[in-house]
């Protein structure tokens, strides 16, 4: 059974939680998926503690962001392994109320996330955080655990790449 106060944290955040999730397992939605219910498995079962040092929030994106790493390495093995093959699930559809509209943010989300697939890990990761999950770059550090200032550094770098990709920022 889980503790209200707990539930109740994990329904708070359980939406910029999964987003979180999807950055991390690189838009596999799939894969975020199983990332985001291990995450919450290790909360339960007591192998994830939080102990109040920093923002709920903070805490869990850190437990999803080392789950997520978890998760890659595992299916990197599988992937050398002979029956690796036999994992078949497909994406989930996604809909949308208006085809024009829906293939206009598509084609506009598309090319944002190939830019972000071109921007190095940690670039990439700062700047979901700061701008998807509304955190300060001193969190997006911590869910990092890395320094304010390589935080910094990360983000700064991230934006100016991010605008020259597309072709919002003058040519680098």
């Amino acid at each position: 059974m889980i503790p209200s106060d707990l539930e109740a944290e994990l329904t708070q955040h359980h939406r910029a939680a999964f987003g979180w999730a999807l950055a991390c397992c690189w838009w596999d939605r799939a894969m975020a998926e199983d990332v985001l219910q291990t995450t919450y498995l290790k909360i339960v079962d007591g192998r994830a503690r939080y102990a109040g040092r920093s923002a709920f929030r903070t805490w869990l994106f850190g437990v999803i962001r080392r789950t997520a790493g978890e998760e890659r390495r595992r299916r990197a093995v599988r992937r050398m392994l002979p029956l690796a093959s036999l994992d078949g699930r497909g994406a989930a559809r996604a809909t949308g109320p208006d085809p024009a509209t829906a293939m206009e943010r598509a084609e506009a989300s598309a090319r944002l996330v190939a830019a972000l697939r071109r921007l190095p890990a940690r670039q990439r990761e700062v700047l979901h955080l700061v701008f998807y999950q509304e955190l300060t770059i001193a969190e997006a550090g911590a869910v990092m655990r890395v320094s304010l200032g390589t935080a910094r550094t990360h983000y700064e770098r991230g934006k100016t790449r991010l605008r020259a990709l597309l072709g919002e920022g003058t040519d680098a």
